[in-house]
């Protein structure tokens, strides 16, 4: 989950060349060339009464914009703490261990549709909890409140768009092929919400369910995560009593290049197992490994 790794020959500014992966899965990137040809989707739900006890426990310490969203964000910190290569991207035909964990989240500046866009960046580290990813995300809507200027990947597009059509598509081009070969700039991999570990969407809090959102060609995103609202299901207990249960969906769109689909399924297994017991999430991850070399 960061670079302490000495830079090689092959490696990236953004990750680390993995050079032990057998030839099988190093040949993946050749077959499924684009993005859109490797897109797997499934959909999960979980249980909420433990998470939402922990989040209206927080919010009565002062921690008032607690939601689901810090939850989801953890346990998945704390699932690629454990699964490092949901880390991975690919780029160029190769398959990268990425130097950080970056999880992207699109904002709206006012809940209204006539109101635009912007999309936050939070570096999560090992040593983060519930509680600091909480505050880190603070931070990063303070930023977008306050400014008065466009931000960076704001900036990025405005610069981008004044662009002739023509001459933007080759633009777009060129930068593409500068990704394939790691020489995309930083300043322009900081600015694109599409160079990430991870993009999570909240839709409950516009009031609709879960969807399966599709990754993108450009850039190197490998997961994303969209939830959806909550709602209520009457089930039987123990005692053949009909009660109230609520549940959020989420769906996930994963680069299915990165891993084999039993790595993936054990680590969204144990990603369910964490937002199903959130209370370990007040603490940094117990277990933290190193993808392969």
């Amino acid at each position: 989950m960061a670079n302490t790794v000495r830079r090689r020959w092959g490696d990236r500014k953004d990750g680390r060349l993995l050079r032990t992966l057998a030839p099988f899965y190093r040949q993946i990137p050749f077959i499924m060339k684009a993005t859109h040809d490797c897109q797997n989707a499934f959909d999960e739900k979980f249980e909420i009464t433990a998470a939402e006890k922990l989040i209206r426990s927080l919010r009565l310490q002062g921690y008032k914009n607690m939601s689901l969203l810090h939850v989801f964000m953890a346990a998945y910190q704390r699932t690629v703490a454990e699964f490092p290569a949901l880390n991975r991207f690919v780029a160029g035909q190769r398959i990268f261990a990425r130097h950080k964990l970056e999880i992207a989240v699109v904002v709206k500046k006012k809940m209204s549709t006539q109101s635009g866009e912007t999309a936050m960046t939070v570096e999560l580290t090992p040593e983060d909890s519930l509680i600091s990813i909480y505050e880190k995300v603070n931070v990063e809507i303070d930023k977008i409140k306050n400014e008065t200027k466009p931000n960076h990947t704001e900036a990025t597009a405005n610069a981008l768009m004044k662009i002739p059509r023509l001459p933007l598509k080759f633009v777009m081009w060129f930068m593409t092929v500068l990704d394939y070969f790691g020489k995309l700039p930083m300043s322009i991999i900081n600015a694109d919400p599409f160079h990430r570990s991870l993009i999570i969407s909240d839709l409950g809090s516009v009031g609709i369910g879960k969807i399966y959102h599709h990754l993108y060609d450009f850039g190197t995103l490998p997961v994303l995560l969209a939830f959806g609202k909550k709602y209520g299901v009457y089930e039987l207990d123990r005692e053949g009593v009909p009660a109230m249960r609520r549940y959020v969906d989420y769906g996930v769109v994963v680069d299915e290049r990165i891993c084999d689909g039993f790595y993936y399924a054990t680590a969204f297994k144990h990603l369910n197992h964490y937002l199903h017991n959130p209370e370990v999430l007040r603490e940094p991850p117990e277990i933290v490994n190193k993808d392969i070399d």
